[in-house]
């Protein structure tokens, strides 16, 4: 199991999140942008907009996405 916080992800706090692979931290990240927001946290707003638009650009969220799973890979 490894972790990564919301800020490594592109958020702007230090959450931790735990996954066996890049995909749950990547997941665990995606659920917390949208509850963060949905409860009000502005602080969250950019980094929801950034994740909802990553989807958007499937070529350049491929390389958001290889890029996050190279440094969950690096971790120990």
């Amino acid at each position: 199991m490894k972790t990564m916080t919301c800020s490594q992800l592109g958020g702007p706090c230090d959450l931790e999140h735990r996954g066996e692979s890049a995909d749950d931290v990547i997941k665990a990240q995606d659920r917390h942008l949208r509850e963060a927001v949905r409860a009000g946290d502005t602080t969250h707003q950019q980094a929801h907009d950034d994740m909802k638009g990553r989807w958007r650009r499937p070529v350049r969220a491929m390389g958001w996405y290889r890029e996050t799973k190279k440094a969950f890979a690096e971790l120990s």
